[in-house]
């Protein structure tokens, strides 16, 4: 049997991986779209700020990781697919047929249409020919605009910060984060930023972006809120959108990205998707998402190989998890972290010490959890919301007093321990 994987990043290397140990003798062919190792994408800001090589970015450090695994490497972006002829054809015009077929293909940056985004200037920062690109400008002192602040932009922002720019991030929401932060949670990290000497502007857009002739940076860009500033370096940090392009005209059902049920199995049998490029369903509402993030991806690459490879893996639901270090403060979010409406949630607030919590429950469950300035036992949030505890007269006590809750996980896991005796100090 041949199983052919589009795509090299941690969701087809997963997958490979888990398909060759479950699948000996099985063909394996596994195709990235770019000239270069499996990376991680997310290793791209640790690569700008000076802390790694490009090797460091690299998911398997030996060279023959792969060639030892009996793994065919391609190098091929996918155009189209023949569901019928079980065969999918490449840039280059070669075909490679299947048996079976993953689909990991991952996501592009989204590029909005402003003028002049298309400049030399305007950088994304997604692989690792745009990290090389954003190094040769982003130079000690130099003037660089950054277009969003999200998850992903977040940690380009302090990459390029520890480069020594002047820089301004401008972001439509009203708040840092906006995708994964409360209101209050994202502008208490709007606040943070603002104080480590960054500029940040909410609730604006970018209107154009042109030469600044006769200035002193190439660049001139306008504001919504009407500034003009002039900029060496621009950097699109807009979101991200699936690779599904090759998908038109077949079968294969896409909404955002390519719908999956809990085999990880498309609306064709024998295709499968993991990864940014797959829309699975929620762990607690049953509806579909996409969830970009690596730990789901690798999550979703094991449970579609298993099921290439003919066992019967399921996969329990997907679960937003968001964990990030915005120049040393550290915030997450898990699940519903919005809330369910009609239900029950709390907010505790410390400003002054950067410190944040709420939790969101639906019935005596913890659906949603988001914190700031929290290290200690956060993991027993991701536990609870993923485990679907059930908390009875915990619920009641967390509402009143929410830094509990890693006495309520012990007590939902492990009921007779002393621990839930013991009010833990979250706060302290």
């Amino acid at each position: 049997m041949k199983h052919l994987i589009l795509g090299n990043g941690p969701a087809g290397v997963v997958a490979a991986e888990t398909l060759r140990r479950a699948r000996l003798r099985d063909e394996i062919v596994m195709v990235g779209s770019e000239n270069e190792p499996s990376y991680s994408r997310m290793a791209i800001p640790y690569l700008l700020e000076g802390n790694i090589d490009e090797s460091g970015t690299w998911l398997r450090k030996t060279p023959d990781h792969f060639e030892k695994l009996n793994v065919r490497l391609l190098a091929g972006r996918a155009v189209a697919l023949d569901v019928h002829k079980r065969s999918v054809l490449f840039a280059d015009g070669h075909f490679e047929a299947y048996d079976r077929l993953l689909v990991a293909t991952g996501s592009h940056p989204v590029r909005p249409p402003i003028p002049g985004v298309d400049l030399p200037e305007v950088q994304t920062c997604w692989t690792l020919e745009d990290a090389r690109a954003i190094a040769s400008h982003a130079k000690p002192g130099a003037r660089v605009l950054q277009l969003g602040a999200g998850f992903i932009g977040c940690i380009i922002m302090e990459a390029l910060a520890k480069r020594g720019v002047e820089l301004t991030v401008v972001e439509m929401g009203d708040r840092m984060v906006p995708r994964m932060m409360t209101p209050k949670a994202g502008g208490m990290i709007k606040r943070w930023v603002e104080e480590q000497g960054i500029r940040v502007v909410t609730s604006a857009g970018v209107e154009r972006i042109e030469r600044n002739e006769g200035g002193d940076t190439p660049l001139l860009v306008k504001l919504s809120t009407g500034d003009k500033l002039p900029c060496d370096l621009v950097i699109v940090a807009a979101g991200v959108a699936p690779n599904v392009a090759f998908l038109d005209a077949t079968p294969v059902h896409v909404a955002k990205g390519v719908l999956v049920d809990a085999r990880m199995e498309t609306t064709v049998p024998g295709i499968f998707a993991a990864g940014d490029v797959a829309e699975a369903p929620d762990l607690f509402t049953g509806a579909h998402l996409v969830s970009a993030i690596q730990p789901n991806a690798a999550d979703q690459a094991r449970v579609a190989a298993i099921n290439m490879a003919g066992g019967n893996g399921r996969l329990a639901g997907v679960l937003a998890i968001n964990v990030l270090d915005t120049l040393g403060l550290i915030s997450t979010s898990f699940g519903q972290w919005w809330g369910e409406p009609g239900e029950a949630g709390v907010e505790q607030v410390d400003e002054a010490a950067y410190r944040y919590l709420s939790l969101q429950f639906k019935g005596d469950v913890l659906i949603g959890a988001t914190s700031i300035g929290m290290t200690q036992h956060v993991g027993a949030l991701r536990g609870l919301i993923q485990g679907k505890l059930k908390l009875g007269p915990w619920k009641d006590v967390l509402l009143a007093a929410p830094q509990r809750f890693f006495e309520a996980y012990l007590a939902a896991t492990q009921p007779d321990s002393v621990a839930r005796h013991q009010p833990v100090a979250a706060f302290a």
